[in-house]
């Protein structure tokens, strides 16, 4: 990976350099027996598409604020990179009232009216397919997003130094503090390329999206998201770990 990389963009765009065909998420669904497999390159599609949604379709600038109310997902990992793509700060406070546009999986739809903004809706059913029914006041992210253009340039670079993350509890990390985070993560956990890192935690604090997908990230690894894997038992989660090659596990 490329050191002088200040923000998640950055770090997929030195991913995308170095392997584009290799894995970068990998997601279960253990209650539906749903797997998802996206290589650099695919991965790199999503966000771009996501990203011109964000500021094409959703007029988002550097400094809005998006509530992500996604559970761990890869289309949640999409978004949190398709959001440092914009310079949007993503807000995982679980407070939507105060953004400026807010981002909800089908169980937070109720949370997500608090605001007042634009609001995205994802059905989160598998092959990423639309609601049968769009929610009354949501776009529906499955019907917008494939029409949106394969590469994305931000109108305004984004400034690492700009706050970029904000936690649960109010601390705002800027882009530059995530991806220098990010490696420490990956340090600490000592992932490396080739890396392979099974995480069943929520992306509900530093430590779920840390573990699902910027430390992976910020090491050239990959990630197997498994938020769902406490429905399997032992045997089946051993056999996920030899099939998957997981070299390191979170928690």
């Amino acid at each position: 990976m490329n050191a002088t990389d200040r923000t998640a963009a950055g770090l997929l765009g030195s991913a995308l350099a170095d392997d584009p065909a290799r894995p970068l998420v990998t997601f279960y669904d253990d209650a539906t027996g749903e797997r998802v497999e996206l290589s650099v390159a695919t991965f790199a599609n999503w966000v771009a598409k996501t990203a011109n949604l964000l500021q094409d379709e959703l007029s988002a600038e550097p400094g809005d604020r998006l509530a992500l109310l996604l559970p761990a997902h890869w289309q949640a990992a999409v978004w949190l990179v398709a959001g440092a793509s914009v310079g949007v700060v993503t807000d995982l406070t679980g407070d939507a009232s105060g953004a400026d546009l807010v981002v909800s999986g089908p169980d937070t739809l109720e949370q997500a009216r608090a605001c007042s903004g634009e609001r995205v809706a994802l059905s989160l059913r598998p092959l990423g397919v639309r609601f049968p029914q769009p929610p009354e006041g949501f776009m529906d992210y499955a019907v917008e997003v494939p029409g949106q253009g394969d590469r994305f340039a931000p109108y305004v670079p984004v400034d690492p130094e700009a706050p970029a993350l904000t936690l649960p509890g109010g601390e705002e990390l800027t882009a530059a503090r995530v991806v220098e985070r990010a490696r420490q993560d990956a340090a600490a956990r000592g992932l490396g390329a080739g890396s392979r890192l099974l995480s069943a935690l929520p992306y509900d604090d530093w430590d779920g999206i840390s573990a699902g997908l910027l430390a992976p990230l910020a090491s050239g690894g990959s990630v197997v998201l498994a938020p769902r894997a406490g429905l399997l038992d032992d045997a089946a989660r051993d056999k996920r770990a030899e099939s998957e090659r997981i070299t390191h596990t979170a928690p």
